[in-house]
C-alpha cells in the first residue's frame, strides 16, 4: 500500500510518499480502507518532534511511527478475531495512529459509526478535535443552559465544535476569532462574535461563566479579568514557548488555581467509542457540522501540514486518501 513517511523529526519536507506493508490486526483491532484521514495542529507538532515534550508521546529521538495522521475515515476491511463490534463493510470514523495511509489499524473501541449525512471527508475531522471540545465543555467546564461561554480561537479547529456543543446544550456563547472569519463563526452558532484584531476581549466588560482558550495569546491575568468570580479557564494550547518557559506557562494555572475561586484547568481529552458516538448523535440531530477548510490529496500531505501550520485554518484540514495518487517518487521501501 501506499502511505506518507519519514523517519526523522524535522520540518514537511521530510514526509514522502511510499510503498509500505499493509498492516494486520491484532485481536481487538480492525484494517481500515482509509477513504480520508483528518489533520490538526498535532499532527504538524509530530512532523517536527516540537514542542519537545511531545515526543514524550511520539518518540524521543524519532518517530515510533513513521506514517502521521491521528484521525481516520473509512470502511472496515478486516477485523481480529475478539473483535464484536465491527464487521467487514461498516463505515466508521475514530482516532488510531498513522492515518495517513490507504489502510490503518484501530482498536475497535475508538470507533464509531459514520453518520450517513456526512462525507468520508467530513467524518475525518471529527474525532481529536470534536472530542476535545466535548471533554472541555462537558468534563471540565459542565456548562450548562444559560451560561455566558466565550471561545477563544473559535474558527480553529476545536473551536469550531466548541461553539457548536456549547449551543446545543443552550449556553449564551460568544466566539473571538480575525476579523476574516467573523461571518464564518456566526454562521456555526455563536451568539456574539469578537475580532480580535479590532478589539481585545480581556478588556471589555463582559464576565463569562466558562473561557476555553486554544490560542493562549492573552496572559493568564487578563483572561481572569474577563472570567466570573467563580467561573472556569480551560486552557488548550501551551504553545508560542518552548523550555523553561512553555513548562512554565503548562503548570502556572494549575499552581494558582487551588488559591482562588476561580477554576483555572488543563486537561487531557482521550477518545474512547462512546463519546464518539455521541457526537455522531449530535451530527445526525442536526446540532453539529464539522467545518473543512481544505482537502488534499494524500500526496500532497506535506502541503497540509504546512498550511496547518500558518495557523490560518478555517475549522479543519482533510487528506482524500480515495483520490488519484501519482506514482510513488521515490524507490524507498520500508516496513
Amino acid at each position: 500500500m501506499q502511505a506518507i513517511y519519514r523517519r526523522n523529526y524535522g520540518s514537511p519536507d521530510t514526509l514522502a510518499l511510499v510503498d509500505v506493508e499493509k498492516p494486520s490486526p491484532k485481536v481487538n483491532e480492525v484494517v481500515i480502507r482509509v477513504h480520508a484521514a483528518g489533520l490538526h495542529v498535532g499532527d504538524a507538532f509530530a512532523v517536527r518532534g516540537s514542542p519537545f515534550l511531545m515526543r514524550m508521546e511520539t518518540g524521543w529521538t524519532r518517530p515510533k511511527r513513521g506514517i502521521p495522521g491521528f484521525d481516520v475515515a473509512g470502511t472496515v476491511e478486516t477485523v481480529g478475531k475478539e473483535v464484536t463490534q465491527w464487521k467487514p463493510g461498516d463505515a466508521v470514523l475514530g482516532e488510531c495512529r498513522g492515518s495517513c495511509a490507504q489502510y490503518v489499524t484501530a482498536s475497535e473501541d475508538r470507533l464509531a459509526r459514520k453518520p450517513s449525512c456526512l462525507t468520508f471527508a467530513q467524518a475525518a475531522v471529527v474525532p481529536t478535535s470534536g472530542l476535545a471540545a466535548l471533554h472541555a465543555l462537558r468534563d471540565v467546564a459542565r456548562v450548562a443552559s444559560g451560561q455566558r461561554v466565550l471561545i477563544n480561537g473559535a474558527s480553529g479547529g476545536v473551536g469550531t465544535f466548541a461553539i457548536q456543543i456549547a449551543k446545543a446544550w443552550g449556553a449564551e456563547v460568544t466566539g473571538v476569532c480575525s476579523d476574516r472569519n467573523v461571518d464564518m463563526v456566526r454562521s456555526i452558532g455563536a451568539d456574539h462574535v469578537i475580532a480580535y484584531d479590532r478589539e481585545d476581549f480581556t478588556t471589555g466588560d463582559g464576565r463569562y461563566d466558562v473561557i476555553f482558550d486554544n490560542v493562549e495569546n492573552r496572559s493568564l491575568q487578563e483572561c481572569r479579568r474577563v472570567l466570573g468570580p467563580s467561573g472556569t479557564l480551560i486552557l488548550n494550547s501551551g504553545t508560542g514557548a518552548s523550555g523553561i518557559a512553555l513548562l512554565w506557562r503548562l503548570i502556572k494555572p494549575l499552581l494558582i488555581s487551588p488559591f482562588t475561586r476561580q477554576n483555572l484547568r488543563r486537561y487531557l481529552s482521550v477518545p474512547n467509542r462512546k463519546d464518539l458516538e455521541l457526537l455522531a448523535t449530535l451530527i445526525k440531530d442536526g446540532c453539529l457540522t464539522p467545518v473543512v477548510d481544505r482537502s488534499f490529496s494524500l500526496a500532497e500531505t506535506p502541503d497540509a501540514i504546512r498550511y496547518l501550520e500558518t495557523g490560518r485554518v478555517k475549522g479543519k484540514v482533510v487528506v482524500l486518501v480515495e483520490e488519484f495518487m501519482p506514482p510513488v517518487s521515490t524507490d524507498e521501501t520500508t516496513h
